[in-house]
């Protein structure tokens, strides 16, 4: 996991916005041309990501910047994540931008591992609830914990939510044949909130039930129900699912789990340490 997720230009706007007019505390203090070097290191275990961005950060000012780790190493605390050296007004510029985004990219990408784990074997899905304007380094994190991607947006897949049903005036056999129809390349999703509503999709021949905010008793039930009318439709529990609570959908019978939890997760923390050349 070492591409770069961020363009040149899209990093070059980070710092940009950090740096609209210059540091004035490194040029009123006289230090911009001392040869400087700092370390990242990890203050905590932690699932390391965005650390290819914040070497190019670096780079992007004039500095070097040396990975000793990349997106999807496990690191320990006081591990050595990046080494960059530079004059002091180089390394001052892009230090905090590059330290944040690997703190909150860490931070999903922890999260996402610790859930994967939780559920193996069965496979752990992100959805596309990441905070607006990040997404490709959201989904370079979710990638490096383990996981996939339920969706990247509305372009690439079908799922059928009550309210695009509210307004179908047909039978659900009737909309699913027409979607099969109309992409015979694509699985139909539908999410249900009751257990009606799965047995009535299932039946209509829906590929797959998204089971929205069901306990994992309530999984176990619709599993069960389901096998009983000779019915095999892939369950995907969404809504709540969290590394606390994974292992437990997954011996309810779910086929995936589908989260958005590591979004919120807490930023990991990383230490940068100055030192003057």
């Amino acid at each position: 996991m070492s591409y770069l997720a961020l363009t040149d230009d899209e990093l070059a706007c980070l710092l940009s916005d950090d740096v609209q007019c210059g540091d004035l505390t490194t040029e009123t203090s006289g230090i911009g041309q001392r040869a400087a070097r700092l370390e990242f290191r990890a203050r905590q275990d932690m699932l390391v990501c965005a650390i290819e961005e914040a070497a190019r950060l670096f780079a992007l000012c004039g500095a070097k910047a040396d990975l000793h780790a990349h997106s999807g190493q496990q690191a320990g605390k006081d591990e050595l994540l990046l080494e960059a050296r530079g004059s002091a007004r180089e390394l001052h510029r892009a230090w905090k931008t590059a330290q944040v985004l690997v703190e909150w990219a860490s931070g999903i990408s922890t999260s996402t591992a610790a859930i994967v784990k939780a559920a193996t074997p069965v496979a752990v899905a992100c959805t596309r609830k990441n905070v607006p304007g990040t997404k490709a380094l959201s989904v370079k994190a979710v990638r490096a914990g383990g996981a996939t991607m339920h969706r990247l947006g509305l372009s690439e897949s079908l799922l059928l939510f009550a309210e695009h049903r509210l307004y179908l005036d047909e039978t659900p056999a009737d909309t699913v044949a027409r979607f099969k129809r109309a992409e015979p390349e694509k699985k139909l999703v539908v999410e249900v909130a009751s257990m009606e509503e799965a047995l009535l999709w299932a039946r209509a021949g829906t590929e797959v039930l998204q089971l929205e905010k069901f306990t994992p008793e309530e999984v176990a039930d619709c599993r069960n129900a389901l096998g009983s009318a000779g019915l095999r439709v892939v369950l995907a529990a969404a809504g709540g699912v969290h590394a606390d609570n994974a292992s437990a959908y997954v011996c309810a019978g779910a086929d995936l789990l589908v989260t958005s939890a590591p979004y919120s997760a807490p930023p990991r923390d990383v230490q940068v340490i100055f030192h003057a050349d």
